[in-house]
C-alpha cells in the first residue's frame, strides 16, 4: 500500500465540532469565515466534484474527493466535510461489500462518528482478503485504543512493521503502550524513533511529537510536555486535535490566557471552543456567558439529533461552565460506556468527584489498576477523593 494513502487516516478520532443554530447579538457580528476560493484545498475539492459530477460512479475520483474531505474535517474539526465524504461514496455506501477502498474510507467515517463495530466490520472484510492493508490495521489500532482494548490494538500495531514507514509503527506502538504500564518505555523508544527518522512526513511526525507531549504530560515531565507541543506546532498549522491537547495542557498549569489568545479564532470547532470558554471562565472575562450559551444551544441542538458523539465535550461543559456535577457525571458515564481514552477517563473522576460519587470513583480506580495506566493528574484527583472520603 503507498505511504501517502496510509498517513491521510491518522488522528481522526478526535472529536469534531458539530455546527448548531445560534442567534448573533447582532447583524454585523461575523459567524463564521468560509474557506477561500483560492485555497488550494478548495479548489481540489472544486476540480473533483466537477469531475464526479459528470460520473457519479468514477471510483478513483469518489476516493479520492473521499479522501481530501476526511484530511479536511480532521485539520477543521468540522464534521461537514464527513458528510460531503459519505456522499462522495454513495453510489457504494450501503453495498454489504463494497470496494475495498471504500470499505476502508467507510470504516475511518464510522469511527469518527463513534460507530465504532460497524468501523470494525468493515476493516475486518478488507483485512480477510488483504492480510498486507497497513491502513486497515492502523484504523484497526486506532478504533481498539479507542475502545480500550489494548491487546488487540497493540497486536495491530504490530502488522505495520513491515508494511508502514518505522515511525509510523512506532507511534501507534508507543500510543498503545503509554497507556497500558509501558509509558517510560514507549516515550523513550518513540524519541529514539523521531531523532533516527527526520524526513518522515511531516503530517506523522506532528502525530508522534504530540504523542510524546500528551505521554511527558501524563508522567509529569512539563518542560518536555511543552516542548513537544511546540515542536508539533512549528511544523504545519496545528489541527484541532493539537491545539486541544495543547490548550488542555496549559489550562492544566493555570495558563488561561494563553489559552484564550490560541482558540480566540476557533470558534466553529466545538470541542476548542470548550476550551476557549473555560479558559475565559478562568480570567473571569465578561465574554464568558456569550461563549456558554453559544455551547449550550449547540449540545441542545446536538442532543435533538439524537447525536452522541461530543458527550466527552458536554459533561466537561456541564461540570466546569454550568457547575452541574451530577448532569456532568452522568454524561461523562454514558460518555464511558462508548469509549475510554485518558480524556475520558479524567472527566468521568472530575465529575465523580464532584459529585461524591464512589462507585465511580472506585470504577475509575479499577480502569486504572487494570491498565496500570499512569497519569500524574489522575492520581492527584484519587488522593484527594481518599482523603475526603
Amino acid at each position: 500500500m503507498r505511504f501517502d494513502k496510509l498517513i491521510f487516516g491518522l488522528l481522526l478520532i478526535c472529536p469534531f465540532a458539530h455546527a448548531a443554530p445560534y442567534i448573533p447579538a447582532s447583524g454585523s457580528q461575523v459567524l463564521e469565515k468560509l474557506p477561500s476560493r483560492n485555497d488550494p484545498t478548495q479548489q481540489a475539492s472544486s476540480r473533483l466534484r466537477a469531475q464526479l459530477s459528470q460520473n457519479p460512479d468514477n471510483l478513483s475520483v469518489a476516493t479520492r474527493l473521499a479522501r481530501l474531505y476526511i484530511n479536511t474535517s480532521r485539520i477543521d474539526g468540522d464534521p461537514r466535510y464527513l458528510g460531503h465524504a459519505q456522499a462522495a461514496l454513495r453510489p457504494w455506501w450501503d453495498l454489504p461489500r463494497p470496494p475495498k477502498e471504500v470499505l476502508i474510507l467507510r470504516a475511518t467515517i464510522l469511527q469518527s462518528n463513534h460507530q465504532f463495530q460497524q468501523a470494525l466490520a468493515d476493516l475486518d472484510t478488507v483485512l480477510e482478503s488483504d492480510r498486507d492493508n497497513g491502513q486497515a490495521w492502523l484504523t484497526r489500532a486506532t478504533v481498539m485504543t479507542v475502545l480500550g482494548n489494548y491487546d488487540e490494538a497493540g497486536k495491530s500495531c504490530a502488522r505495520l512493521f513491515r508494511l508502514a514507514a518505522d515511525l509510523v509503527t512506532q507511534t501507534c506502538l508507543a500510543n498503545v503502550g503509554s497507556l497500558s504500564g509501558k509509558a517510560s518505555d514507549s516515550y523513550l523508544a518513540l524519541s529514539r524513533a523521531l531523532d533516527s527518522h527526520p524526513d518522515t512526513d511531516a503530517g506523522v511526525r506532528i502525530w508522534a511529537f504530540t504523542l510524546l507531549g500528551e505521554i511527558a504530560a501524563r508522567l509529569g515531565d512539563d518542560v518536555a510536555a511543552e516542548n513537544h507541543f511546540r515542536e508539533a506546532m512549528s511544523l504545519a498549522s496545528p489541527d484541532g486535535y493539537l491545539l486541544g491537547a495543547y490548550s488542555d495542557f496549559l489550562l492544566d498549569r493555570d495558563r488561561p490566557s494563553e489559552v484564550a489568545a490560541l482558540l480566540k479564532s476557533k470558534g466553529r470547532n466545538d470541542a476548542l471552543l470548550l476550551r476557549y470558554a473555560i479558559a475565559l471562565k478562568a480570567q473571569r472575562s465578561s465574554l464568558t456567558d456569550e461563549q456558554t450559551e453559544i455551547l449550550r444551544q449547540r449540545f441542545a441542538a446536538a442532543s435533538m439529533r439524537g447525536d452522541t458523539i461530543h458527550q466527552r465535550e458536554q459533561s466537561r461543559f456541564e461540570l466546569h461552565l454550568l457547575g452541574d456535577p451530577k448532569a456532568a457525571l452522568q454524561t461523562a458515564q454514558r460518555n464511558w460506556q462508548v469509549q475510554k481514552e485518558p480524556a475520558d477517563l479524567r472527566v468521568l473522576l472530575e465529575s465523580a468527584v464532584a459529585a461524591k460519587d464512589k462507585t465511580a470513583i472506585t470504577q475509575v480506580m479499577e480502569w486504572m489498576q487494570k491498565t496500570r495506566l499512569e497519569d500524574r493528574t489522575l492520581k492527584a484527583l484519587l488522593e484527594k477523593a481518599k482523603e475526603k472520603a
